[in-house]
């Protein structure tokens, strides 16, 4: 059974996404505040956090940057409200996966936790298959979902390291933003370019010595992204 942990300084919130993952057969834990929720997941074996922006005594935001400082595997969907557009996209900055708009659809709720723990346990229980991709100095072994740069450890999130793993299998082929999404995500894509650009950017500072002038994962103007063949 997963765990699941929802953050909301609305109890009104928290109670109704209780009922509805409940109802999938997750197991719920409840935090009001950032401190809160980092209490929990001290405590507890947390599999997905569904973390507000806006709370007392510490806002999602530093909550979620205190817990990437300890933690980069774990998927984090940040409930935002439509007016905090910029919020979103610095969400995503400090190391959330995902977000969702409040007020949201039960079913789109329900569809992007299933899709988060899914690329969660993908990441972490593949069986071998002597799975290595390479070009230059960038490796990628899908055994172990090790990422190296010229020998180099590189620790991505489970985001990070499916999108890299997706084009360097792919190298050489340029991929549009809403193909990347589909492919990551895999459902439809309405509205994703900042999601992808953030986690791109992302890459990008951890695997490229410059990343304003890339060397490995390179734009397309106008049309996408791709892994360079070296």
């Amino acid at each position: 059974m997963y765990s699941i942990l929802v953050c909301d300084d609305d109890k009104d919130i928290v109670d109704a996404i209780e009922i509805y993952l409940s109802q999938e057969g997750y197991q719920i834990y409840k935090a009001y505040s950032g401190l809160e929720a980092l209490d929990v997941i001290d405590k507890h074996e947390i599999h997905l956090a569904l973390m507000d922006i806006m709370m007392p005594d510490l806002d999602g935001i530093h909550t979620v940057m205190r817990l990437r400082e300890k933690n980069q595997t774990l998927p984090i969907i940040f409930l935002t409200a439509k007016s905090e557009d910029s919020d979103k996209v610095l969400g995503l900055n400090i190391g959330a996966d995902d977000y969702i708009t409040k007020p949201f659809n039960p079913l789109e709720l329900i569809a992007r936790t299933k899709s988060a723990l899914r690329r969660y346990t993908v990441l972490g229980s593949l069986p071998a298959a002597d799975n290595i991709y390479t070009t230059g100095g960038l490796v990628v072994n899908d055994d172990t979902k090790e990422v190296t740069v010229d020998g180099e450890p590189v620790k991505l999130t489970p985001i990070e390291y499916n999108m890299l793993c997706f084009l360097v299998k792919n190298k050489g082929r340029v991929f549009s933003i809403s193909e990347i999404y589909e492919a990551i995500w895999q459902e439809p894509s309405f509205g994703v370019d900042n999601i992808v650009a953030v986690h791109i950017r992302h890459i990008r500072e951890k695997i490229e010595i410059d990343p304003k002038n890339p060397k490995y994962l390179k734009v397309a103007w106008g049309i996408g992204y791709k892994i360079e063949r070296l």
